[in-house]
């Protein structure tokens, strides 16, 4: 008989979708996974979203109410996948109720609250992770082993980059996204953060930030009902908008390369402009999210016009074999959360973490107010320990 895993799903907008999808198709690319993921039961506060998401998907239960969740027996397991300013309430009781916690970055507000989530899954001696999705992508598994073996040299300096146009459109509804109290650190969270934590993921520990900030849509209508994703609220009262639409900072690695972080969410004419450049004493790597599934390569001896070779990734580099049985087939951004769903079950499996972790989310969470704290005072500011 098949071991299953009761899961649960707290907040159903479109991350509470991707989850509960990465969640069905887990059999369907890692078939002898187990336990296997059982939809059990789906929280959401807005008035008939959770039943609707029962009857697509076929969830046991649903109510309003997540504190049900942390209170049914059947669920062992939860993603966390409702608004910011939930998760630390959120994830604190799920893992106190001894449920598994997969929960979406940012985790929180502050690193406080990141470090609470932390203790707490710590302290109740379940499994936690983190939907810092874009390092599950196989092109960013396989840069950070070439990274690893020197085969660009040692690592001088590096750019991360994460341009969006999803809050360009003035007529954007003034969302939880745009409130501090709600929304946090404004694009610092939503987008930083996996600048943050691909930048370690592929360098180690960052040293020292220094950082400007930015508001270019500094009013916007509110809106009239429920939003979910990134709804219009023309002619709607204008509130305004209390976080950051932008950030450029500049990075000291502990290991003594430096780096340049920039992210936006009003750039108009970028559609998901994700990538890095990684440049070392004898090579550089290329990512660019768009082009998921390569991997732009330089190493040698040559030094000068060195060439670059695009690398398409293969069944041998990270999960790409669950999906595809051949170099240049592609994998979309959908199957980086199936990836992320799989460790998740598979650290809940083996009682040892895989994948990106809560201590990984603290880490980010520190980068990220020293950011804030660097852009408010003009200086160097150093992140606060894990």
């Amino acid at each position: 008989m098949v071991e299953t895993l009761g899961v649960a799903v707290v907040g159903f907008g479109w991350m509470g979708r991707v989850h509960t999808q990465a969640y069905a198709r887990l059999t369907h690319h890692y078939p002898l996974l187990s336990p296997r993921p059982e939809l059990v039961a789906v929280a959401e506060e807005v008035p008939g979203r959770a039943e609707e998401a029962a009857r697509q998907f076929g969830f046991a239960s649903a109510t309003r109410d997540w504190r049900e969740v942390a209170a049914d027996p059947r669920v062992r397991a939860v993603s966390v996948t409702a608004p910011n300013f939930l998760h630390r309430e959120i994830g604190v009781a799920m893992a106190e109720a001894g449920k598994h916690l997969w929960i979406e970055k940012p985790v929180g507000l502050t690193a406080d609250d990141a470090r609470a989530v932390a203790d707490a899954v710590t302290k109740a001696g379940v499994q936690g992770a983190v939907g810092f999705n874009y390092r599950n992508a196989p092109a960013v598994e396989r840069a950070r082993e070439l990274i690893a073996a020197g085969e660009i040299g040692t690592v001088t300096h590096a750019r991360f980059r994460l341009f969006s146009d999803y809050a360009a459109h003035p007529e954007g509804a003034l969302t939880w996204r745009y409130e501090r109290a709600r929304g946090g650190s404004g694009v610092l969270g939503d987008l930083a953060s996996h600048g943050a934590d691909l930048a370690r993921f592929l360098l180690g520990d960052i040293a020292a930030v220094t950082a400007d900030t930015a508001v270019f849509v500094p009013e916007r209508a509110r809106p009239s009902g429920a939003t979910a994703g990134h709804t219009r609220a023309g002619g709607g009262e204008p509130g305004p908008v209390e976080n950051e639409d932008y950030v450029s900072c500049l990075l000291r690695f502990a290991s003594g390369a430096r780096g340049v972080l920039e992210a936006c969410r009003v750039s108009v004419g970028e559609q998901n402009n994700y990538g890095f450049e990684v440049h070392g004493t004898k090579g550089a790597v290329f990512w660019d999210f768009r082009r998921m599934n390569e991997l732009g390569v330089s190493r040698g001896t040559a030094y000068q016009d060195q060439p670059v070779s695009t690398v398409y990734v293969g069944p041998g580099d990270g999960e790409f074999g669950a999906f595809q049985p051949g170099a240049a087939n592609a994998m979309g951004y959908d199957d980086l959360k199936v990836i992320e769903a799989y460790r998740f079950v598979r650290s809940i499996a083996e009682g040892v973490p895989y994948g990106a972790t809560l201590t990984d989310a603290v880490r980010s969470a520190a980068v990220l107010e020293a950011v804030t704290r660097s852009a408010r005072s003009g200086s160097w500011v150093s992140p606060a320990p894990a």
